[in-house]
């Protein structure tokens, strides 16, 4: 689980983590929630989970992360990556 704050909602954040995810082959997916962070569950190979946790520290261009908070939860063997 991944909790994304800063300037990252209304800045494509959501469609880029999308692309980034589906490059990587991670499954899960994404969501805004209502107090302006971004909430992320995903599964895949540890390195490929490690580079996306590092691509949310910055996000596409346009977003300004000011901190992203991760732990580690139960499997939900998810089929793709979506938004919601």
């Amino acid at each position: 689980m991944i909790i994304v704050s800063g300037n990252v909602q209304g800045v494509g954040f959501r469609y880029s983590a999308l692309k980034k995810a589906n490059e990587l082959g991670i499954k899960g997916y994404i969501r805004n929630k209502s107090d302006g962070t971004v909430y992320i569950e995903i599964e895949g190979e540890p390195e490929t989970l490690d580079f996306f946790i590092v691509w949310c520290k910055n996000g596409p261009s346009w977003a300004q992360v000011n901190d992203v908070y991760y732990e580690d939860i139960p499997l939900s063997n998810f089929v793709n990556f979506e938004i919601k």
